[in-house]
């Protein structure tokens, strides 16, 4: 029997690894992701059933889509993080503004997947953007992988590497046969990357590899498959220091290589 899209057949898992606030609604799930050995928080956690919690410093809130694409049974699958979350309202960081599981039903009906809206570099490629800020050699073998087990997809992901934007934070709502089918494809490549990658000199936010790399594989995977996606706004809950980021962002093309953070 198929599952209704409604806040029952709705579960957007919100990632988090510590205390916070997390939105009322039913459709929304509370997952302490890195679990694995840590203090719980009291919600679900990603260290049970079957799991990658073990991952978390390098796979981040992937290992919560994972246990959730391994573990759950629901119509629709999203994943959303404690300090940001789907909105239909621009520029808001007002709590009650935070999409409802109702709103992504509604959407649902008129699109297969719901997607944050596209993230600008302008100056930069997503691929160079990417070897200024982590280490090129990570997209550089996962297109091998590409090309070996999915020779389908390679089209699509040099085009994508040589845009300006994309959909970032490994953030979607999808239904559930489409998330299970990205989840499949996904993973496969990851957890092949994460046997070719000698990751051992990397610092502790270039060791998020594969969480980095899964942001940037997610319009390859929508766009090869022709699947109907919308983007809608999304919030953070907290101040971002876009000063800061701005002159580093700019500071790292001008110099040419990485830096830290």
């Amino acid at each position: 029997m198929e599952k209704k899209l409604d806040n029952g057949g709705i579960r957007i898992i919100v990632a988090a690894h510590k205390p916070y606030w997390m939105p009322a609604d039913a459709a929304y799930l509370p997952l302490q992701v890195g679990a694995a050995g840590k203090p719980k928080l009291g919600w679900a956690c990603d260290d049970s059933g079957d799991n990658i919690s073990e991952k978390n410093a390098c796979y981040c809130e992937l290992t919560g889509l994972y246990w959730a694409w391994k573990n759950l049974d629901c119509a629709a699958l999203g994943l959303v993080h404690y300090r940001r979350h789907f909105c239909l309202k621009r520029f808001t960081k007002n709590r009650g503004n935070i999409l409802t599981g109702l709103q992504a039903a509604a959407l649902l009906a008129e699109a297969d997947v719901l997607v944050p809206a596209r993230r600008h570099y302008w100056i930069e490629t997503n691929y160079s953007q990417y070897a200024h800020a982590h280490h090129a050699v990570d997209l550089d073998v996962t297109r091998q992988i590409i090309t070996e087990r999915f020779p389908e997809y390679l089209k699509t992901f040099d085009a994508v590497m040589k845009r300006t934007s994309g959909h970032r934070f490994n953030m979607f709502i999808m239904k559930w046969e489409l998330a299970s089918r990205y989840c499949t494809w996904l993973f496969e490549i990851l957890f092949e990357l994460e046997k070719r990658l000698d990751i051992s000199d990397y610092n502790a936010n270039d060791r998020r590899v594969f969480g980095f790399v899964a942001e940037r594989l997610l319009d390859v995977w929508l766009e090869t498959n022709g699947i109907r996606y919308r983007e809608i706004p999304y919030m953070f809950l907290e101040n971002q220091h876009w000063l800061k980021k701005g002159a580093a962002f700019v500071l790292r093309k001008l110099k040419g290589g990485k830096m830290d953070g």
